[in-house]
């Protein structure tokens, strides 16, 4: 079975540039065409250590696809290649104003849940996915062209507290939906 190897980091495994910007076509592209290359069910036919191998390609190939399309988990991973941790688990420290924004995002979700009010929870969905593509597009800046990676770090972070809004959202949503 001819497969790259397995020290290859994710971008390396799709042929990708190693970046933030990512052009996702290409990206599912590769990972379509690797995955008919590797998939277990062509390899039925052979030893089972060669089988097993195909199974650990498949998975890394699908860990490598999963990290690369989600624009938070590709941020992380790119940091990672750099040597930076982007403490999202130890570092809560984030500016006043940050913060404040955050209380105000959680009450106005709030407020739009209390009222079963669906228009305003997509109003509330709809800037807060403008609110994601800036804070990506500032990504994409400091790491693509400053390789400012301490500074990325602090945007995942702040990237990490935006994911949870979306999922309050959506948490908001169900609840009107019941």
């Amino acid at each position: 079975m001819s497969v790259p190897g397995f020290q290859q980091d994710f971008f390396q495994l799709f042929g990708l540039p190693a970046s933030y910007r990512l052009d996702n076509a290409l990206l599912e592209q590769h990972y379509h065409a690797l995955q008919e290359q590797i998939h277990p069910d062509k390899f039925s036919h052979l030893s089972e250590a060669e089988r097993r191998v195909s199974m650990q390609w498949s998975a890394r190939v699908n860990e490598a696809y999963q990290t690369l399309s989600n624009p938070a988990r590709r941020a992380r991973y790119l940091l990672s290649l750099h040597g930076v941790d982007s403490q999202e688990e130890t570092n809560t420290a984030m500016p006043a104003d940050f913060l404040m924004e955050q209380m105000e995002w959680r009450e106005a979700i709030e407020e739009a849940r209390q009222a079963r009010d669906i228009a305003e929870l997509d109003k509330l969905e709809s800037r807060l996915q403008h609110e994601l593509h800036g804070l990506e597009a500032q990504l994409a800046d400091k790491i693509d062209i400053a390789r400012d990676y301490a500074a990325a770090a602090g945007s995942v972070r702040k990237l990490k507290f935006m994911e949870r809004l979306a999922e309050e959202i959506a948490s908001a949503f169900d609840a009107i939906d019941t």
